[in-house]
């Protein structure tokens, strides 16, 4: 079976967005998980998907043009990411999303049909958020593995990622120090909880 695996980056108090709705501690948006080799189809919500394809649109038809979120030019990584992201089937979780300029984008209605794409062939899958269906896939039982990268400061205000309601042991996996005081840490479901979250 697929894993479903999510990567976030997030403040050291569980900030996924500060209070302007985006995580201004990022400079980059792109894959830093080490996942592309290992995943085939993306998974991501309705409320994300939007601001999503817009980014990674921008960037795949101008390289070298600042991205509008960060205002910075994209890095060698994020192209990179771009590139993947055009070929790479997305599946956006949503009841009320129709159209997507992205020609392999599908909506997808339910978490059973989260559960019945994992059953299928092909590699992991990745689930990149928002908080909201993340938190869903969390308390569905149905993510294998939580990359993490977290950043030294604290957030304050903002969006959680945190926001399940159901309480989860996890099994750390690997932990390394990053640059600037950045952590990133790989979680598993905990002994006993299944082989998900």
């Amino acid at each position: 079976m697929r894993k479903l695996i999510t990567g976030m980056k997030l403040s050291l108090d569980g900030k996924m967005e500060g209070a302007e709705g985006y995580a201004d501690w990022v400079e980059a948006w792109s894959e830093d998980y080490g996942l592309m080799p290992q995943v085939d189809a993306c998974v991501l919500g309705g409320g994300m998907y939007p601001g999503y394809e817009r980014y990674w649109t921008g960037i795949q038809n101008e390289p070298d043009t600042p991205a509008w979120i960060t205002g910075n030019a994209p890095t060698p990584a994020e192209v990179e990411w771009a590139r993947f992201a055009a070929q790479t089937p997305h599946y956006v979780l949503s009841n009320t999303l129709t159209s997507a300029l992205w020609p392999k984008t599908r909506f997808v209605r339910e978490l059973d049909e989260i559960s019945a794409l994992k059953q299928q062939p092909g590699k992991d899958i990745y689930l990149m958020g928002g908080a909201r269906v993340t938190a869903s896939l969390i308390d569905a039982g149905l993510v294998d593995e939580m990359r993490l990268i977290v950043y030294p400061l604290i957030a304050g205000e903002g969006k959680a990622l945190f926001t399940t309601t159901k309480r989860r042991g996890l099994e750390l996996r690997k932990v390394e120090q990053l640059t600037d005081g950045r952590m990133s840490t790989i979680y598993g479901a905990g002994r006993g909880n299944g082989n998900a979250m």
